[in-house]
């Protein structure tokens, strides 16, 4: 009995050490002691001794002014969770490029940035693309971004726009939080975002989210502004929101397992 309790705790252990990490990233990557109390629900002296074993081993660093923040540790973890997402998502994007004829792309959110994790070039078309795999972006200036910043209450993509700031990379990126907030309501309802020429001049992509992932996910199509027409876009964007859809199927799939 004794044993059977240990182990009930070590788990309980685990999974407090867990949410408090999950509650960090909900916090914009950094919180005090009571902060995670508030949002936790769990004592102080608990969380304390978690957060302590979890700046021990790296995957929490205490800050000068003693508010606690995701370690450096994480990163390797969540870069090659990333990659192996986007390797066996790469099937469902060779199909995609085969239906369009366009590159398609898979984005995650990873610390207030979009991460590029896989890309399947069109074998019809070729042209440079500002994407490539582990490519870093601020979600404003994307398709992809913004596909899941749509996905975010207005007040947490609110603060992850205070966050990053939004620079412009071309006349068209979008600038201002609030025109950009009711833009993102637009994509939520329709289902789908649209980048033309908001990160590239002469570069457009359709983009939509993927439902249920673990961590914001789109999925994109890119290619010239010439090609992917505002007909083009109506064709193409149905394309992406199903090759959206069964990548949600496949992770519940794999979840399974």
């Amino acid at each position: 009995m004794a044993s059977a309790r240990s182990g009930n705790s070590g788990v309980q252990s685990l999974q407090r050490a867990f949410e408090l990490l999950e509650r960090l990233a909900d916090a914009g990557g950094e919180a005090s002691l009571s902060e995670l109390a508030a949002s936790s629900g769990l004592p102080i002296p608990t969380i304390h001794r978690l957060i302590r074993t979890l700046v021990t081993l790296a995957y929490v660093r205490q800050n000068a002014n003693r508010r606690y923040a995701l370690g450096a540790r994480l990163i390797r973890l969540g870069e090659n969770a990333s990659l192996q997402f986007g390797t066996w998502a790469r099937p469902l994007l060779a199909e995609l490029v085969d239906e369009v004829g366009e590159t398609a792309n898979l984005a995650v959110l990873e610390r207030d940035e979009v991460v590029y994790v896989a890309q399947v070039a069109s074998n019809r078309h070729s042209m440079r693309m500002f994407t490539e795999v582990g490519r870093r972006l601020l979600p404003h200036g994307t398709g992809v971004g913004k596909a899941m910043l749509a996905t975010l209450g207005p007040d947490d993509a609110r603060a992850l726009l205070q966050r990053t700031g939004l620079p412009a990379y071309t006349d068209h990126t979008h600038t201002d939080i609030d025109s950009l907030l009711d833009h993102l309501a637009e994509i939520a309802e329709q289902g789908y975002a649209l980048d033309s020429s908001e990160q590239e001049l002469g570069v457009r992509c359709i983009a939509a989210a993927v439902p249920g992932a673990p961590a914001p996910t789109a999925v994109s199509v890119s290619g010239p502004e010439g090609r992917l027409t505002d007909e083009a876009v109506r064709d193409i964007a149905p394309a992406v929101q199903r090759t959206a859809a069964r990548l949600a199927e496949h992770l519940v799939q794999r979840n399974d397992e």
